[in-house]
């Protein structure tokens, strides 16, 4: 059994995307697939589970989510609290996810709590950084070397594709003086962090009329009708599956939206669709959404809610797997952890 410990300097970097994916490549292969993620504090923050309850479903886990995500008091020996908490997730695994807390972004060194931490598993280390303009995960890199010979590499997540190979050669030359191994420079793909039809209602404080069974379809596009002055058709058919906006007093937008690969189509203002905006609808399997809210309020609230998407849908996986395949060397990492594949 070995342990493989992900950690990032900065919070929302794709930890558990990672995870989740690595996870999912292990069971393919065969091997038994554990998870945790301790919260080393006095007490969880509010959605700190969150996580712990995604991956129970991916790996299909019988622990229940406090043992995945247990809370270890400043009160106790951290290495002992960890180990604890490891020995009770880990019986009869190949491996354990171990999802780390950040470092400290503001200074040249990782957090001491995650070296005492992979030091109490023995864990292998993959650091997980997020893109940035002028590649700052550079400067962690004496904190990288804190880890020793556990550390497998590290992942660059989230980068533009437009910018890939060039992203990938350079940091590929300033990692490989540091002798720190790449594991993999993954593009950005917003389809990992779309929202269901159902969490956009809820964040426009939208009523669903029809269709509700449609509610976990992921939206991947927003398109608002009232902004256009082209042709309805030709304007929504420029994307596909998409949530569109339009305002009550547009039935003709409304139907040209129908027509095309939409996933649900709010409509704002007081009043409720027609009769036959409500009849094409149910024809064609698409959820209403009514909301009081004027357009620019809910188009706004949308963004808003995509900015703190995160990845939590099982549907993503299939994506996920494609980019992983594609860009992460998985080689590496399971000669890391002495797996054969």
């Amino acid at each position: 059994m070995v342990a493989l410990y992900l950690v990032s300097s900065e919070e929302a970097v794709g930890k558990t995307t990672i995870g989740a994916g690595v996870g999912k490549h292990l069971l393919g292969e065969g091997k038994k697939v554990g998870f945790l993620k301790p919260i080393i504090a006095d007490k969880k923050p509010v959605g700190s589970e969150n996580d712990a309850v995604f991956m129970k479903q991916v790996l299909a886990l019988t622990e229940p989510v406090d043992s995945l995500c247990p809370l270890i008091s400043g009160e106790r020996n951290l290495a002992d609290g960890i180990r604890e908490a490891y020995i009770e997730v880990s019986q009869n695994k190949d491996v354990i996810i171990v999802e780390g807390r950040c470092g400290q972004s503001s200074d040249d060194n990782l957090s001491k709590t995650s070296y005492e931490v992979a030091g109490a598993l023995k864990a292998k280390v993959v650091m997980v950084e997020g893109y940035s303009n002028g590649l700052s995960t550079a400067k962690f890199i004496s904190g990288y070397k804190g880890f020793g010979e556990n550390l497998l590499g590290v992942v660059l997540n989230k980068v533009p594709k437009s910018r890939l190979k060039r992203v990938w050669d350079e940091i590929t030359s300033r990692f490989s003086e540091a002798e720190l191994s790449i594991l993999g420079v993954l593009p950005d793909d917003r389809m990992l962090f779309t929202l269901t039809v159902g969490e956009l209602a809820d964040y426009i404080q939208g009523e669903i009329l029809n269709n509700a069974e449609k509610s976990v379809e992921l939206v991947e596009n927003i398109m608002v009708g009232a902004m256009s002055v082209d042709s309805g058709l030709d304007y929504f058919g420029r994307k596909a599956n998409k949530l569109v906006v339009a305002r009550d007093d547009r039935p003709d937008m409304q139907m040209a939206a129908l027509e095309t690969l939409t996933r649900c189509l709010v409509i704002s203002g007081s009043t409720g669709p027609i009769d036959y905006v409500r009849y094409k609808a149910e024809d064609r399997g698409i959820p209403l959404i009514i909301t009081k809210s004027d357009t620019s309020t809910i188009v706004q609230s949308i963004e808003d809610a995509l900015e703190k998407a995160r990845f939590s849908q099982e549907k993503k996986l299939v994506k996920l797997a494609e980019i992983l395949e594609q860009h992460l060397d998985f080689q590496a990492i399971y000669s890391g952890l002495g797996l054969a594949k």
